[in-house]
């Protein structure tokens, strides 16, 4: 579905560069037809060398002739690059925004377009791995919504919402999620460490841990709870850590995280800015 078409990435940030080298490591498109744009010319030279795509620093240029538009860009930047481009997309487009915060209906009000798909990418799409939570305006054809599954899957697993809140939700949980699984694995690396293993044998251990205790619960198709439950003997040393796990809060903290993830997701879509948000706080 993707051969011969061009596509335009507006944002050679991370997640744009990892949108890049996924259409092109998994044979989808042809380099050639990728155009890649933002205003540091160093980075978007480096990535043109890099997978010999098109690199611009016109974002009107680089949409001209573009089947499909891929948003990559901060939400502090929708505004600059909607700018940018509004009215100069072709009237058949398939707009593709990862912005966090940015809804449907402001996505059509800032670009002027009507085919525009809403997802949520996290970190690990950088590898093929990620998980991508989307929606799509009621415009969007049939053969668009095949072609932009077909993108999103090149990141990894897909789950389609008809339900666009559950957008803010997904960056709240699995968009955000890396940073929690990354925190987790520092602290127990950490302490490892003070226990009196060197750094690398720590950091084998815990990722070892995490990644067979993932594949284990994968395979069982069993309740966390459960799993959890026949690993815990009774006045065992896991019965003991998970105590103090509990009294120190664990779950609560976990949760009032995501929740302010959450909300900070719809802040953003409102355009508000951390300082506003911060400053409010203070007289509140």
């Amino acid at each position: 579905m993707l051969d011969n078409l061009k596509i335009a990435i507006i944002g050679p940030g991370v997640m744009g560069k990892a949108i890049t080298s996924s259409l092109i490591n998994t044979g989808k498109v042809d380099p050639k037809n990728i155009v890649i744009a933002g205003p540091n010319l160093d980075r978007i030279d480096s990535l043109s060398r890099e997978f010999g795509v098109i690199g611009l620093s016109d974002n009107v240029e680089a949409v001209r002739e573009a089947d499909i538009v891929i948003l990559a860009v901060k939400p502090q930047r929708l505004e600059q690059a909607s700018k940018s481009v509004k009215n100069k997309l072709k009237t058949d487009v398939l707009v593709i925004s990862i912005i966090a915060g940015a809804s449907l209906a402001t996505l059509v009000e800032k670009l002027g377009a009507h085919q525009i798909v809403r997802a949520m990418p996290n970190t690990a799409s950088q590898i093929g791995m990620g998980i991508t939570v989307w929606a799509k305006t009621e415009h969007v054809s049939e053969k668009m919504k095949i072609i932009a599954s077909e993108v999103i899957q090149t990141l990894g697993e897909e789950v389609f919402v008809e339900d666009e809140s559950y957008l803010d939700m997904a960056t709240a949980l699995s968009g955000t999620g890396p940073a929690y699984v990354f925190l987790f694995m520092e602290a127990m690396i950490d302490a490892g460490v003070h226990l009196g293993f060197p750094r690398r044998i720590a950091e084998k251990l815990v990722v070892q841990t995490i990644r067979g205790s993932t594949e284990f619960y994968l395979q069982n198709h069993e309740h966390p709870a459960r799993l959890r439950n026949e690993v815990t003997s009774p006045g065992g040393t896991s019965a003991e850590a998970l105590y103090y796990l509990e009294k120190a809060g664990f779950r609560t903290a976990i949760s009032r995280a995501i929740w302010a993830a959450y909300e900070r997701s719809i802040e953003l879509g409102k355009g508000k800015n951390k300082q506003v948000v911060d400053e409010k706080n203070k007289t509140d």
